[in-house]
């Protein structure tokens, strides 16, 4: 009877193994479908943060850098340019041109008017009568 019942408890304990087996295999396999889809998830945001980030450190300039070795790439191919770069572009002159521009708008509004402002003859002659197109008779309008 002792036999019997050791027997039993061996049978009973590779039994209880197999399902530790069979459960280990499950809990495996449900780690690692939502480990891979926690993967795939953190890949997409860092492919995004860097993308994102990429462009905050992008020069403005860059893009023409980026359409030069385009270019160049299609002349070694023998191929026909898509935009023609001209020959003394310098990437500052539009920094320069920028500049100019703010010292302009600098300057006090006192100033840009009396150097806009038309003289009284002039505005004069504008109004004057005789600057009709045709009469309204015609069909044509008073100025």
């Amino acid at each position: 009877m002792k036999l019997q019942l050791f027997q039993e408890i061996v049978e009973l304990n590779q039994s209880f193994d197999r399902l530790i087996e069979i459960a280990r295999v499950y809990a495996n396999r449900e780690f690692f479908d939502n480990f891979e889809k926690i993967v795939e998830d953190d890949a997409e945001w860092a492919y995004r943060f860097q993308r994102a980030f990429d462009e905050k450190l992008k020069d403005r300039d860059d893009i023409y850098l980026e359409v030069r070795d385009s270019e160049q790439r299609r002349k070694r191919k023998r191929l026909p340019p898509r935009v023609v770069i001209l020959p003394d572009w310098d990437m500052s002159d539009e920094d320069r041109y920028d500049e100019k521009g703010k010292a302009k708008r600098k300057r006090p509004a006192s100033k840009r008017r009396r150097s806009t402002r038309k003289s009284s003859k002039e505005l004069r002659s504008r109004t004057h009568p005789s600057s009709t197109l045709e009469t309204p008779e015609e069909g044509g309008r008073r100025l």
